[in-house]
């Protein structure tokens, strides 16, 4: 009988240390929090007009707001991450989704991915042609099946046995982005060269987030590059490169020329910088961007969220498509402003 009280007693006394401590790690997560991005490259001031600025924002905004609503009603950072990059992939503003651009054989082709900072779980997905949002299907990968990552037809296999919603590919296409893609084509035949400026290189949109149980999540979707071949895959859905998140770190979105974010693993690299030697998150990912990629020669951006609420928006191209959103404040940008 001593035996069994003494059993209860310290079973009893664990599971208040555990409440504790999870009471006291609580009171010391740091408040919601959500940063979105949009894509960066050469989008100096005045490619732009007004109005077109101003759709942007709004949809930025939009964005931001749907996501931090999904926490102030007790969601976790998984769900308002999804919300808010559901939400861009919608818009033909975006190259994700409904406003991909176009590969070489004029084709639409999505990759996304996901990641849990509690578990470290993760779900990506590449080459898919027929699921209107791609975050949902990573999220699926994710959470239903022992694996990280499906491309192409087997990708879309799974999301047709998830009952993932599917449109026709025609639905991807947009007026503008079919005009960038006409004009590649005739660049391409007057320089008789495939290499293409770099402002056909980027956008990406995606959303790192803190919740009320101090949980970071970490997602990104993309059309990838404008007129790429071959099947290629950028950094959007790699884990490490495209996205990471970590409670023990931070939580990262990437955006930029996906061949160098894959080198440099951008993503997991400033979350090491954090969690192994102490950085802060703005200085971690400043090293990355204006440091480590731009000595390469490349140029993008991040997003990047701490679990005490503290976040860094850097790029080293002429801008961002970016928003942050806390209790205290709201915030969209374009430009180096």
């Amino acid at each position: 009988m001593r035996f069994l009280i003494s059993i209860l007693a310290a079973t009893f006394v664990s599971t208040a240390a555990f409440a504790a401590h999870h009471e006291e790690a609580g009171q010391q997560a740091g408040p919601l929090t959500i940063v979105i991005h949009g894509g960066a490259g050469a989008l100096e001031p005045g490619r732009y007009t007004a109005e077109e600025e101003a759709a942007y924002k709004a949809k930025l905004t939009e964005a931001l707001n749907a996501g931090y609503s999904v926490m102030e009603q007790g969601g976790t950072a998984m769900d308002a991450i999804v919300a808010a990059i559901v939400l861009m992939e919608d818009s033909p503003l975006f190259n994700a989704g409904k406003g991909a651009v176009f590969t070489s054989e004029g084709k639409n082709e999505l990759d996304s991915s996901i990641m849990d900072g509690e578990t470290m779980n993760a779900g990506a997905v590449a080459g898919v042609t027929r699921v209107k949002n791609p975050i949902k299907l990573a999220r699926a990968v994710m959470e239903n099946s022992e694996h990280v990552m499906f491309a192409r037809e087997g990708a879309e296999e799974f999301a047709e046995e998830q009952g993932l919603e599917f449109v026709n590919p025609k639905y991807f296409r947009t007026e503008r982005r079919w005009q960038s893609y006409k004009n590649a084509l005739e660049r391409q035949k007057q320089q008789k060269d495939s290499a293409l400026p770099k402002s056909f290189k980027y956008g990406t949109v995606g959303a790192v987030a803190l919740d009320a149980h101090g949980n970071l999540a970490a997602g990104t979707s993309t059309g990838g590059m404008n007129m790429k071949k071959y099947g290629r895959v950028g950094d959007s859905p790699i884990i490490g490169a495209g996205t990471f998140a970590d409670n023990k770190s931070c939580a990262v979105s990437s955006t930029g020329w996906g061949e160098y974010f894959i080198r440099l693993t951008i993503a997991r690299d400033i979350c090491a910088q954090v969690e192994y030697g102490g950085a802060s998150v703005e200085d971690a990912a400043d090293d990355m961007i204006n440091n480590k990629l731009q000595s390469m020669g490349a140029d993008g951006g991040v997003i990047v969220l701490g679990p005490d609420g503290s976040y860094a928006m850097t790029f080293n191209s002429a801008g961002m498509f970016r928003g942050v959103k806390n209790a205290e404040m709201e915030e969209v940008a374009i430009y180096g402003e």
